[in-house]
């Protein structure tokens, strides 16, 4: 008996340290770990914390990285539903910018990621937003607060009107840290339908001629025009780069019909393109 009651002591034991542990374990996740903390937006149920991929937020492409906090268990969310609606209030009109679906982050429980475009930087006057509606449960909640968005260093999103009177966003998403030699161009093309509404723009063409300015505005080997992947919905080319410093991203781009639509070819009278992105590394 006395046998008996020992063992069964040593296995609530270890039934109680197991239990303890996993609450230890979930209470500790943590899948930021290589990511950087933005800000927490706040309601009275929920806290959601805002990560990005780089240090702060910013005018151009931005990863985007959520996690939803329960108040009152003090518990991650595992189960949400979540969309989201960037706004820049402008001193005379609001508008919104190109962004992605909201996902769950792959190979991450806490995680859910999307990217916005931010095509203009705020202002003393002028701000952005964020709208957070998300489903838990079968239940419906919102958050809302300001966002930072400084301008970037250089040029990596253009706003253009193209011949066909459409007005259009061109984001530069990679590469974020360029190297000397051959890279993989990514830029996001999309069409403001509306205030609201920026679908993707799919099956362009984007000539890409990279120069140097302070170098005789010469080029380099091997670059080729950036095309529409259908996986991703986004452009992608190769880009040469044949020794560090400023870079000059000159751009074309045509429609699906071949027409172009934004964009002149650099020659030895005209040194750039009205359309281009920058880089600097």
């Amino acid at each position: 008996m006395k046998v008996l009651k020992y063992i069964l002591s040593i296995l609530l034991i270890t039934i109680i340290s197991s239990c303890s542990s996993n609450d230890i374990d979930e209470k500790e996740i943590d899948e930021t770990t290589t990511l950087n903390y933005i800000q927490t937006l706040s309601n009275t149920t929920h806290n959601i914390e805002v990560f990005s991929t780089e240090k702060s937020l910013q005018q151009g492409y931005n990863d985007i990285y959520l996690r939803v906090i329960d108040k009152a268990s003090d518990t991650y969310v595992t189960n949400a539903t979540l969309t989201w609606s960037p706004m820049m209030h402008m001193n005379n009109m609001m508008h919104s910018c190109p962004k992605s679906l909201i996902t769950k982050a792959d190979g991450t429980e806490t995680l859910y990621k999307g990217y916005i475009i931010f095509q203009m930087a705020e202002n003393d006057t002028e701000k952005w937003s964020l709208t957070v509606n998300y489903t838990i449960d079968s239940k419906e909640y919102s958050i809302e607060d300001q966002i930072s968005v400084p301008a970037a260093a250089k040029k990596n999103v253009a706003v253009f009107m193209g011949v066909d009177k459409t007005k259009y966003v061109l984001a530069l998403i990679n590469p974020t840290t360029p190297k000397v030699g051959m890279n993989d161009l990514k830029v996001g093309l999309f069409k403001m339908e509306t205030m609201i509404s920026f679908p993707k723009v799919e099956d362009y063409l984007i000539k890409n001629d990279p120069r140097m300015p302070s170098m005789g505005n010469h080029t380099s080997p091997n670059n080729t025009d950036l095309t529409f992947d259908s996986t991703t919905k986004l452009y992608k080319g190769d880009l040469s780069l044949t020794m560090t410093g400023y870079w000059k991203l000159n751009l074309m781009v045509y429609n699906n019909s071949e027409e172009l639509i934004k964009g002149e070819m650099v020659t030895e009278e005209n040194e750039s393109s009205s359309l281009y992105l920058e880089l600097e590394f």
